[in-house]
């Protein structure tokens, strides 16, 4: 290998710092949520599930959000027309949030830990299919495995 190709791979791995802060910010509120469900009040407790449900939809939802924007990213008609199944698979983590919360903590939580798992197992097979950066799975591997048991929180605790 070309010493500017290895350099190059290299840096197709490295994930970008922003993102890596970026996506640490975004599991302070499941965090924080899991704690209050764990140390507060009963009441207090039912308001930070519920706080927790919400966040998880919205969060579900901007991952599929990500999804839906790699195939727009493809930039051609013909292109994005050959993927139909993603498009479709990009709204379904907003249907579920929808429903999750529409169901309550209860079984929504589950869920949507289930759903967390479900569109990282898609983002990796379309990371293998290069439709997204090298450096994603690195990101969204520790993410996703740090937010489903904090989903979980309030069925072990609650």
């Amino acid at each position: 290998m070309h010493p500017n190709q290895n350099h190059a791979v290299s840096s197709e791995l490295r994930i970008p710092v922003n993102t890596v802060w970026l996506g640490g910010l975004g599991v302070v509120p499941f965090a924080a949520s899991s704690a209050v469900v764990m140390l507060a009040s009963p009441k207090i407790a039912a308001h930070s599930e519920f706080a927790l449900l919400v966040y998880g939809a919205v969060i579900l939802s901007f991952l599929g959000g990500i999804l839906w924007g790699r195939i727009l990213a493809l930039g051609s008609i013909e292109a994005i027309s050959k993927e139909t199944r993603t498009l479709i698979a990009s709204i379904v983590p907003s249907l579920i949030g929808w429903i999750a919360v529409l169901i309550g903590p209860g079984l929504g939580l589950p869920v949507l830990a289930m759903a967390f798992f479900l569109i990282l197992v898609t983002d990796l097979i379309h990371a293998k299919g290069n439709l997204f950066p090298a450096w994603y799975p690195k990101l969204r591997v520790p993410l996703t495995l740090a937010v489903i048991p904090l989903l979980l929180v309030p069925a072990v605790f609650g």
